[in-house]
C-alpha cells in the first residue's frame, strides 16, 4: 500500500525504494543497517524485524548528535588545551556543526521510513 505523504517527503532517503515498490523493506533495512555499528547485524531480531532496526537506527543516530553537539560545544574550550593551532580548531568547529546538520537530516529521514515501515505492519 503506498503511502502518499512519504513519496512526497523531502526527508525519504534514495537509497531507499518507495512504500509499495517491489522490494522496498529490503531496501530500507540495508539502509538501516548502515546507520548502525556493524556489531548489531548479529542480532537475529534486528534483521528479521525492519521496523525494530529502524527504531534502533533511531535511538542510534540521536546518540551520534548528542556527541556530534557535545564536540561542538566543548570545542573551544577543550582543543587548545591539545595544542592544535587555531585554523585547525576552527576548521573542526566547522566540521562539527556541518556532521550536527547532516545527522539531523538522517535522524528525519529514519523517522520517515519507520513510519513507513510501522504503517505497512499495521496495514494502514
Amino acid at each position: 500500500m503506498p503511502l502518499t505523504t512519504t513519496r512526497t517527503s523531502p526527508d525519504w532517503p534514495c537509497q531507499v525504494k518507495m512504500p509499495g515498490s517491489y522490494d522496498w523493506e529490503r531496501s530500507a533495512a540495508k539502509w538501516l543497517r548502515d546507520l548502525i555499528p556493524a556489531r548489531y547485524a548479529s542480532y537475529p531480531a534486528l534483521m528479521r524485524h525492519p521496523v525494530l532496526l529502524a527504531r534502533h537506527a533511531q535511538i542510534q543516530v540521536q546518540q551520534e548528535i548528542r556527541v556530534a553537539r557535545t564536540a561542538l560545544q566543548t570545542a573551544r574550550a577543550e582543543l587548545p588545551v591539545l595544542g592544535l593551532p587555531e585554523s585547525v580548531i576552527e576548521h573542526t568547529i566547522k566540521l562539527y556543526a556541518a556532521e550536527v546538520l547532516q545527522l539531523q537530516h538522517i535522524a528525519r529521514s529514519v523517522r520517515a521510513v519507520t513510519e513507513a515501515l510501522a504503517a505497512r505492519g499495521t496495514g494502514r
